[in-house]
């Protein structure tokens, strides 16, 4: 409940102290996870602070020696704790600090326990999917590289690159990487890097080392910037056996600072013998087509129709000619049996046409409708029939009919 003030009616020191110690008195015992520094031990009690793995920030423990004592020799400085304490606020000095009731170290199951927990949430946001990662430019103008200060990895990266490819130049941000400061600064260090539009890609380099002191890189907080990185970031943390989760998220993992360099940066004596392969097969292939195409031109230029046209000419005019001859063959040949097939139809023709057999001395008795008389006995006497001759017609009338 806010307490109701005014310039006019005040309220004394002692009462806002004990207003803050009421409620910091309210959270009750808490278990509170950090970093141990300044541990200092004096007669029965023991006095350290408690950092924040990540923030910068930071709280004073004070609790009885037995107590650390009763952790074990794990508990010195930099070991990260779990601590059940009682939050307690000093009314008199007006300080804040906590009161131990019991310190557990983190042991490395533990670490890995909680880490695995922790990858298995970004890999179910989908930090961790191949489709996020972005390529490498192929010849970066400018690499950002954020690594410890005269440290092997930075030396590491930036031998080998300036080996491969000389003209490469580099942005070096020299960090913490390990401790309760590492996550802060590298994370600066990116953004810095990030937010330079010259800059092509990112390498975070760090050398081998203990599990504990590679922990910075797989904090969670340092996983998200890396993932939401605009330029694409290699990781080269420790050796091939370490496995940081910022080996996951980054766009290229690579297994040592030196691998990162190879990586990042082409050879400029294999991209020479490339394109000197590239050439000669470039070369070897045009030589090939041109030849290709000559002796298909040799080939076309060697046929009879090109070699000697006229002679060409004369054998098709021969065949022609040829073509002439026996088609007129075929053609008298064809009107000479034809000629010999109307004879012979005439001839029949002739043989038995009425008009040849009426010229032998037979006629064809007809009556006056056309109808042909073939017997004695279908005419009358006095019916008037005609009589057809080879050379014309009578007109006769029956007078006398006899049967044979």
């Amino acid at each position: 409940m806010a307490m109701e003030t005014t310039a006019e009616s005040p309220v004394p020191v002692r009462t806002v102290l004990q207003a803050v110690g009421g409620w910091i008195a309210k959270l009750g015992r808490i278990w509170v996870e950090g970093q141990i520094t300044d541990l200092n031990a004096r007669g029965g009690t023991v006095y350290m602070t408690l950092r924040d793995p990540v923030a910068n920030m930071s709280v004073r423990v004070v609790g009885p020696r037995g107590v650390f004592e009763a952790a074990g020799p794990a508990v010195t400085d930099g070991a990260r704790v779990v601590v059940h304490a009682k939050p307690d606020f000093w009314i008199n000095r007006g300080t804040f600090s906590l009161s131990v009731l019991e310190i557990r170290p983190v042991g490395v199951g533990e670490l890995l326990a909680r880490l695995e927990r922790l990858k298995q949430v970004l890999a179910a946001e989908g930090l961790f999917r191949p489709e996020r990662k972005r390529p490498l430019p192929f010849l970066p103008a400018k690499v950002g590289l954020i690594c410890g200060r005269d440290s092997d990895a930075e030396h590491d990266v930036l031998q080998n690159a300036r080996r491969r490819w000389p003209a490469v130049e580099f942005q070096v941000e020299n960090t913490a990487v390990q401790g309760s400061y590492a996550v802060g600064e590298v994370m600066e260090a990116l953004r810095k890097l990030d937010a330079d539009p010259g800059i092509d890609v990112i390498i975070i380099a760090r050398g081998g080392g203990a599990m504990e002191d590679l922990l910075p890189f797989s904090d969670e907080a340092l996983v998200r910037a890396v993932a939401a990185a605009r330029t694409p970031v290699v990781s080269a943390i420790g050796h091939e056996q370490d496995s940081p989760l910022l080996d996951l998220v980054a766009d290229v993992r690579a297994s040592t600072p030196t691998d990162a360099a190879k990586k990042a940066v082409p050879d400029v004596r294999e991209q020479l013998q490339l394109v000197r392969q590239l050439r000669d097969r470039g070369r070897r292939c045009l030589a090939g087509g041109v030849e290709r195409e000559l002796a298909w031109l040799k080939g076309v230029r060697s046929r009879p129709a090109l070699a000697d046209p006229v002679r060409e000419v004369e054998r098709q005019s021969e065949q022609v000619l040829a073509l002439r001859d026996r088609a007129r063959r075929c053609l008298a040949s064809a009107l000479d049996r034809s000629g010999d097939e109307l004879s012979h139809t005439r001839a029949r023709l002739l043989a038995l046409s009425p008009a040849a057999t009426l010229e032998r001395g037979y006629a064809v008795v007809q009556r006056e409708d056309g109808a042909v008389v073939r017997e004695s006995a279908g005419v009358k006497d006095g019916e008037r029939l005609l009589v057809r001759l080879s050379d014309g017609r009578l007109g006769v009338t029956v007078a006398d009919r006899d049967g044979l």
